[in-house]
């Protein structure tokens, strides 16, 4: 047995950036994961992170090797590809990282403040006793013996597998399992390809629920002629299989004519809104585990560090109190909300909207610029999202008999504006928790009965 002020369990951007302020603040912190430690950051992702988020948590941006490429802004694409948004500006600059060496940083970073690694460990479950979090089982995959870490509190970045959030008893009043249909599975590769990709500066994202059920497929641009290609679906019955449709209608594009393949690989990524709670009695949950993720696009990387400092900023100070409860670490949640998470369930809304339409839909809303793109950028920074439809449009609109789409699109935004003003009025306690969660369900329940089934 080991005990410890905080244990933080995975050392993704969310764990390590709880670790590093954590420790930073003097607390005794151990960071666990199941890899070794030379190959923590190597995992399948987009790779993308914003200028913007790295300002918010003070991390200097990449350079060197770390650095893949400076990106711009977005093209979005209509699944004719006869239309294409184009989002740019402060809020969407940002940069390609390496992802395994972006992580090593970030690990580095909470290593230099002190924090403990114990890597080769796979956590098996939490020790709850008396209503408190107070460690972990965990198991020496080098040894395969298992044994105890205790501490005052536990952080769970574990990912999407959320092991501690997913095994916690209800008393702990945190979500243990969510809707399927809240998730993307994904297929990518890094490639290397023949010829310089146009537009280097441009991530590529083209909307097709025909080809990406529910998603989206990409081509993000790296440094020396690689790029980031792959495609998401939201896992169904019926729902395809991601890498058969990358490789039968992305792959087989001209652009990739004799291109190599550098890594590939797959996974699930968490697509809406924060967990209702991120904490409970000695425990905190961060980054996948806990949903925070741009539900638009997937991206988890800035949100999860903010929240990783957030978990971090908040223990110290409920360590310094002498009190984990739920109540003690309730500004967590708090402080969440107001940098990302009133914006994220804002875009969950979108989510769920985009998901409802048809690929006829979608051309037809693009082509005639019912949201202009520079009202797509405000709305992905958390403004409300503005629509553009003058009685000319409705007109059109009508002839085409496409009023419904119109009509969906005013109750997205009216909707998306309710869901942000709940989050914005989070409750002060946990006991404001559950009438602010019927709420929150209820407006949930009214967009997919609009907007119909994500698939």
């Amino acid at each position: 047995m080991e005990g410890f002020d905080v244990l933080v369990i995975g050392s993704g951007t969310a764990g390590c950036m709880a670790a590093k302020t954590a420790a930073s603040a003097g607390l005794k912190v151990c960071l666990v994961d199941c890899k070794p430690k030379a190959q923590i950051g190597n995992k399948v992702c987009g790779d993308g992170i914003g200028e913007h988020h790295l300002d918010h948590v003070r991390l200097a941006y990449p350079t060197g090797e770390e650095l893949e490429r400076e990106i711009l802004g977005v093209n979005v694409h209509s699944p004719d590809i006869e239309k294409t948004f184009v989002v740019a500006g402060e809020g969407v600059r940002g940069f390609i990282v390496n992802r395994h060496l972006f992580g090593q940083r970030l690990l580095k970073d909470a290593l230099d403040a002190g924090v403990i690694l114990k890597d080769l460990t796979q956590v098996l479950k939490p020790i709850v006793k008396e209503g408190f979090v107070k460690g972990v089982i965990a198991k020496d995959v080098r040894s395969d013996n298992e044994y105890e870490l205790t501490a005052n509190a536990v952080v769970d970045g574990s990912g999407v597998s959320a092991v501690i959030r997913r095994n916690l008893p209800s008393e702990i009043g945190i979500e243990t399992q969510v809707n399927k249909e809240d998730m993307i599975v994904c297929y990518r590769e890094i490639r290397r390809l023949k010829e310089a990709f146009a537009e280097p500066e441009f991530c590529q994202i083209y909307l097709n629920l025909e080809v990406a059920p529910g998603g989206y497929y990409w081509i993000f641009p790296e440094s020396d002629n690689k790029v980031n290609v792959g495609l998401g679906v939201v896992p169904s019955k019926n729902s395809p299989n991601p890498k058969e449709q990358l490789y039968d209608h992305i792959l087989s594009k001209p652009l990739f004519e004799g291109s190599s393949i550098m890594h590939r690989g797959g996974g699930f990524v968490p697509t809406r809104r924060s967990l209702d709670s991120i904490v409970g009695n000695g425990v905190i949950v961060v980054g996948d585990a806990a949903y925070h993720v741009n539900p638009i696009h997937g991206g988890g990387m800035g949100p999860s560090m903010m929240a990783g400092t957030i978990a971090g900023e908040t223990l110290t100070e409920a360590i310094g109190k002498g009190d984990l409860g739920a109540s003690s670490l309730w500004p967590a949640n708090l402080r969440y909300n107001e940098v990302y998470g009133a914006k994220q369930a804002g875009l969950d809304i979108f989510r769920i909207f985009l998901q409802g339409l048809s690929n006829e839909e979608l051309n037809y809303g693009m082509r005639y610029s019912l949201i202009k793109e520079k009202d797509i950028l405000r709305a992905t920074m958390g403004e409300d999202i503005r629509l553009n439809i003058t009685e000319k449009t409705r007109r059109v609109f009508s002839g085409l008999g496409r009023l419904s789409l119109i009509r969906k699109l005013y109750n997205m935004a009216h909707l998306s504006k309710r869901i942000k003003r709940l989050y914005q009025n989070y409750p002060r306690s946990p006991e404001g928790l559950p009438e602010w969660k019927n709420k929150v369900e209820d407006l949930i329940k009214e967009a997919r009965t609009l907007f119909g089934p994500c698939i």
